[in-house]
This record gives C-alpha cells, sequence and structure tokens, in this order.
C-alpha cells in the first residue's frame, strides 16, 4: 500500500520523487509478490517521469546486485524456474501479472542502452522458449517480450526468435492475437524485413479471413513485404485479393498495386498489364491520379504502343462502367489509332478493326449513360486526334464534332467549338497540333526547385539543365528582370498574363523565368519553401478572412506616369498580424484604354509575397475605371517593407513597359 500511495503522489507531485529512492533499493528484496508487483511500478513510473532516475538505475556499480536490472532477472527467473505454486499460479504460468511488470520496467531500462541489453538477452530468450503458448495468458506473457526484444538492442538471433513468435501467432484461432502479430509485424518489417518474409504465406492467408481489421493489416504488411525477387507471385495473390475484397479495401489495395507496380515491374509489358487488370478489375475505386500515371508509363513504352492499345480497346468493347479504363482507352486509341487499325501489333495476335468501328466506340462512350463529364471529354479529344490518324472518315469526325458544339455540357461544348474552328480557320495547323506527344519526363521532386507564385496559384517548376530550345528570347533579356531586382537577396513573384493577353506576351513571362533559380540560391528539395507557403495562402479565396482593424493606415501612391496612376491601401489581417494586405488600385487619364495590363512586384528574400488575380486586363480611359490587384505581404520580422515592381500595358497601339521602385510604404503597415 505504501508504494502504491508512493506511485499516486509521484504522479501528482514529481518533485517529490528523490525523496523515495532510497526506499528502493530493498523493495525488490521483498519475498511479498504484492510488494514485489507494486515495487515493480513504482520503478517504472519513476523512469518514465524522470530521465535522472532512468540513468542512476541503469549504471553499473561495484556490486552488480544492487543494479536494478540484475535484480529483475534474478526475480523473473525465478519466476519461469519455480514449480507450481497455488498462491501465484493462473493456468500453469507462475504470477504472469509480475512478469509482465518486469518485463515492462526491462524494456524501458534497455532502450538504447547497450550494457543493460545485453545484461538481459539471456533471460529475455529464456522466457521466449518456457513460455506455454496453449492458454492467453502465456501469449500474453511472449507478447511483452516481444515488445521487449524489438525495442532494446538485442542481439539478431533474438529478434529473429521473437519474429518467429509473431508467426506462430498467425496461426492463432484468436482473431484478437493474429491482428496483434500482424500489427506487431508491420512494426518491424523495415527493420527485420527478412525474418518476416519467412512468414509471407502465413500473412498472405490472412488476406482471406473473414474480420477487417485483420484483412486491412495483412494488406498492409503484404505490400511492405513486395520486393523485387517476389513481386510476381505477391502481386497475383494481390490482384485475387482486389477482385475479391469489399468496397472499403479497393481504393487502398489498388493504390498500393500501382505503386509497387512501378518501382518493382520486372517488364513494361508486366507492368502494363497488371495495371490493366487493376482497372478492369476495380477502376470505379482507383484514385484520380492512377489515370494520368497510367497514360505516362503507356507514353514512354514506345515499343508497347499497338500492344497496349489493342488490349484497352477489347476491354472496353459493350462495357463502359470502369471509367477509368475508359478514359485510358479513349486516349490510347486517338493516340495510337492508326497502330489499331493497321494490326502492326507483335506481341499478341492483331485483331481486325475498321476506321468505322473505331469510332462507333468512341461515339458510344459520348453518348453511354455511365460516361462522366471527363470522360465523354477523354471521347472527344480522342475522335478530333483521329482526324489526322484515319483518311476516310474525317468528314464523319466533322459531323461529331460539330454536333457537340451545341452540347448542354459547357466542357464538352467548348472543346467541340474550338475543335470546329481547327477544321475550319486553322486547318493547315490541324496536323501539327494534334501530332503524336512525346515521350513525358517523369519530375521528380530530389533536383532543384522553385516557386513560382502565379496570380494567387503556387506552382512548383523543376529548373532545367539544358540550354532552352529555338525561339525563346536570349538569355540576356530573361536576366532583365533579376537586373530589375536587384540580385539574389530579392524573392521575385511573377504573375502571368490574365485570359485576355495574348500568347506572345504570355510566352514573354514564362520566359522570364528561363533557366532561373529566382530565389537566389538553389535548394536541395522543395520541403522548406513548400512548408511556409500556408502562411500567405490560407483563406486566398475568401476575402472575408481578412478584416481592416481600423489602425487607420495611410494610402500611398506608388507610381504615376504617363497617365498611369496606381495608388496602395493597406490593410492588417486579424488572424496573422505578420501578413499585411495590399489593394493596388490601377487608373487611366489618358484618352485611350491601356490594355493588357499586367503588374509584377518583388520584395527582399526576409519577405514573401502573394499576387492574386487581377480584376481585368484593361484600365478604362478618362479615369472611368480601375484595376484592382490584391497582394499579401508576409513580414515576421517587422522589416521596413521595399517593393519594386514592373508595369507592361498596351497603349495607343505601342507595348509600353516601365520599373519602379516603392520606398514609400508607411511605418503603419510594416510595424
Amino acid at each position: 500500500q505504501a508504494a502504491l500511495c508512493a506511485v499516486h503522489v509521484i504522479r501528482k507531485v514529481p518533485e517529490l520523487m528523490e525523496m523515495f529512492l532510497p526506499a528502493t533499493k530493498n523493495l525488490l528484496n521483498e519475498k511479498n509478490h504484492g510488494v514485489l508487483h507494486t515495487s515493480v511500478v513504482l520503478l517504472t513510473e519513476m523512469c518514465e517521469r524522470s530521465p535522472d532516475m532512468l540513468a542512476h538505475f541503469r549504471k553499473v556499480r561495484q556490486l552488480s546486485s544492487s543494479q536494478l536490472v540484475p535484480q529483475l532477472v534474478r526475480i523473473l527467473k525465478n519466476l519461469i524456474m519455480s514449480g507450481y505454486s497455488p498462491e501465484h499460479d493462473v493456468s500453469g504460468i507462475s504470477d504472469p501479472f509480475l512478469q509482465v511488470r518486469i518485463l515492462r520496467l526491462l524494456r524501458i531500462l534497455g532502450r538504447n542502452d547497450d550494457d543493460s541489453s545485453e545484461a538481459m538477452n539471456d533471460i529475455l530468450a529464456q522466457v521466449a522458449t518456457n513460455t506455454e503458448t496453449s492458454k492467453n495468458v502465456g501469449n500474453a506473457i511472449l507478447y511483452e517480450t516481444v515488445l521487449t526484444i524489438m525495442d532494446i538492442k538485442s542481439e539478431s538471433g533474438l529478434r529473429v526468435l521473437a519474429i518467429n513468435i509473431l508467426g506462430r501467432f498467425l496461426l492463432n484461432n484468436d482473431k484478437n492475437i493474429r491482428y496483434v502479430a500482424l500489427t506487431s509485424l508491420l512494426k518491424t518489417v523495415q527493420t527485420d524485413h527478412n525474418a518476416v518474409q519467412r512468414h509471407r504465406s502465413t500473412i498472405v492467408d490472412c488476406l482471406k479471413d473473414l474480420d477487417v481489421s485483420i484483412k486491412r493489416r495483412a494488406m498492409e504488411l503484404s505490400f511492405a513485404l513486395v520486393n523485387g525477387n517476389n513481386v510476381r507471385g505477391m502481386m497475383k495473390e494481390l490482384l485475387y485479393f482486389l477482385d475479391s475484397c469489399e468496397p472499403e479495401f479497393k481504393a487502398d489495395c489498388a493504390s498500393g498495386i500501382f505503386l509497387a507496380a512501378e518501382k518493382y515491374a520486372p517488364s513494361k509489358r508486366w507492368h502494363i498489364d497488371t495495371i490493366m487488370r487493376v482497372l478492369t478489375t476495380a477502376g470505379s475505386y482507383v484514385r484520380d491520379d492512377a489515370v494520368p500515371n497510367l497514360i505516362q508509363l503507356i507514353t514512354n513504352s514506345v515499343e508497347m504502343h499497338a500492344y497496349t492499345v489493342q488490349r484497352l480497346y477489347k476491354a472496353i468493347l459493350g462495357d463502359y462502367s470502369q471509367q477509368p479504363l475508359v478514359q485510358v482507352a479513349s486516349w490510347c486509341i486517338g493516340e495510337y489509332g492508326d497502330l489499331l487499325v493497321s494490326g502492326q501489333c507483335e506481341e499478341e495476335e492483331p485483331i481486325q478493326v475498321t476506321e468505322d468501328e473505331v469510332l462507333d466506340i468512341l461515339e458510344s462512350v459520348l453518348i453511354s449513360n455511365m460516361s462522366a463529364s471527363v470522360t465523354r471529354g477523354y471521347a472527344l479529344t480522342a475522335i478530333m486526334k483521329l482526324s489526322t490518324r484515319f483518311t476516310c472518315t474525317v468528314n464523319r469526325i466533322k459531323k461529331v464534332v460539330s454536333i457537340y458544339g451545341s452540347s448542354i455540357d459547357v466542357e464538352l461544348q467548348q472543346r467541340a467549338v474550338e475543335y470546329n474552328a481547327l477544321f475550319k480557320k486553322y486547318d493547315h495547323m490541324r496536323p501539327a497540333l494534334l501530332e503524336r506527344m512525346p515521350v513525358m519526363e517523369k519530375v521528380t521532386t530530389n533536383g532543384p526547385t522553385e516557386i513560382v507564385q502565379t496570380n494567387g496559384e503556387t506552382e512548383p517548376a523543376v529548373l532545367e539543365t539544358k540550354p532552352p530550345p529555338s525561339g525563346l528570347q536570349p538569355a540576356s533579356q530573361a536576366n532583365d528582370l533579376l537586373d530589375l531586382l536587384g540580385g539574389s537577396d530579392i524573392t521575385p513573384v511573377i504573375p502571368t498574363a490574365p485570359t485576355s493577353k495574348p500568347a506572345s506576351a504570355g510566352g514573354e513571362l514564362l520566359d522570364l523565368l528561363g533557366d532561373l533559380n529566382l530565389t537566389g540560391s538553389p535548394v536541395s528539395a522543395p520541403a522548406p519553401q513548400i512548408a511556409q507557403a500556408p502562411f500567405l495562402l490560407d483563406g486566398l479565396s475568401s476575402q472575408s478572412l481578412f478584416n481592416d482593424i481600423a489602425a487607420g493606415i495611410p494610402s500611398i501612391t506608388a507610381y504615376n506616369k504617363n497617365g498611369l496612376k496606381i495608388d496602395f491601401t493597406f490593410e492588417r489581417s486579424n488572424t496573422n498580424p505578420s501578413v499585411t494586405v495590399i489593394t493596388i488600385q490601377a487608373s487611366n487619364s489618358t484618352e485611350l484604354d491601356m490594355t493588357d495590363f499586367v503588374f509584377q512586384a518583388a520584395v527582399p528574400k526576409t519577405f514573401q509575397l502573394q499576387l492574386l488575380s487581377p480584376s481585368s486586363s484593361v484600365i478604362p480611359a478618362f479615369n472611368s475605371g480601375t484595376i484592382t490587384q490584391v497582394i499579401k505581404v508576409l513580414n515576421p520580422q517587422k522589416q521596413q517593407l521595399r517593393m519594386r515592381i514592373k508595369l507592361t500595358y498596351n497603349h495607343k497601339g505601342s507595348a509600353m513597359q516601365d520599373l519602379a521602385e516603392v520606398n514609400n510604404f508607411p511605418p503603419q503597415s510594416w510595424q
């Protein structure tokens, strides 16, 4: 009772812990099991709550018998070696409650400590081999033993023994024990992969268990066991599981198969066959990113194009229920329809298909009640692409496209109208615009990246080290913006042009990015920059989150030249005092409109800046209207705000461009 009271005192007032330290020296020498049990609980509480106490109990003294670990080992050894004692026996096990408590305390003492771990290796091996497993009591002790072995710095042979115990648990009739074993194996599979692999067949058998919790753990562990040597066999089992499992498993299982196949695929054909099997089995459950990823895989497998398009064509004949499958098939038929009708497949026996039969399939997708709007978009684009790959059915394609020019689906209508314009006004450009897609380069996040903030949207842009293609502006022009921004201590934010801006002008803005790292110096990974983005991006869609706190911040005129005037007004965010919201108002006092107006800005690196989309790209003449655009500036260090701006617009038939520096920000806007 005194020991239990001490436990409660320590929990309420931890600083009184030291007064109980002298009493702990003799408590473990008691013969009474109740005193031993409460003593171990007291020692566990002290070690968990105080690193100093933990170090004190770990240290080796001259008399090893006074060290805690040997004392605990001696008590545990007496328990497992003692004969039958009716006072402490539970299902043939001597005082399992005390054994479990001692094992937990040993786990705490041995964690990250070589000497303590070495002192308890032998007793853990004895407990693991001598404990009876026919009753739940023995299984509880074995489970604690396994957890202790895995948590301390144990020998490799002892870890294999622990994993074998978990493997035996998988064969137990009690589903709770099987679940515990799967969860424990999942935690250890990364550190002891080969030992867990020995129980692969037992783990796979758990996929057939009736309990959904066991199924999920078995599925997760099965994916963790997949490697280059067993990928074919494991994928066969997991595909069978995907075919028969409950709907709530299908999305996770499909994603796991996609990832494993991408990482360990022995061949391109096997990879494509596996992905197509997933799409035909659980197509409706696959996640949205599966379609573009598979399209990229097919595009990059040049030698498999004829085989893939033929397989996909046969897969969707008369069945449009699996929407991702139909989307991938439509895309492939549009890209490689000429290979389909020519019968060039070498991987399997080619099928005889006419141009009209291919168009029949795509038109059926367009009119099917099962087709989503996105799927119809894929089908219409595929039909349009076939106008440059087929020779006998161009007039039929024109009719189909023109029909959807009046579709009630706005997406389809827009596509059809644009494709009609290609047939009529830009027919000479149609073959070039609809030519086959090149091999896609996979974007990786290991190289240097930059965050390009574009009119309120943030996109990571991978820096290319290869020379720019022909037709881009010279590098000297691309450096103009950096010269304006004053070198590497500036963080620019470059907005793209509004939708009404001509394509050529938009291209110039993209060229400004060129091959440069606008953040000053390359970084090895984008994570630090991306992690900062929420400060600026939080609530961008809802201006109501930012309210004027009536601080009385005066407005300023940032620019006034050639009839163009730009005023800045300020607000302070009430959710983040370090964020200043600047609203620019651009007015035009001349007699003609200023068109294609683009505002660009840059601030020093200690700031972060976010541009939202402008209200328009045209500034009306005679001050009859204004353009507004919101800038958000994060200033965590409360430094004086400086900004450099670049303005481009068309006026009186001429392209205008000007640079300016804004240094007259009122102190209230940044303090």
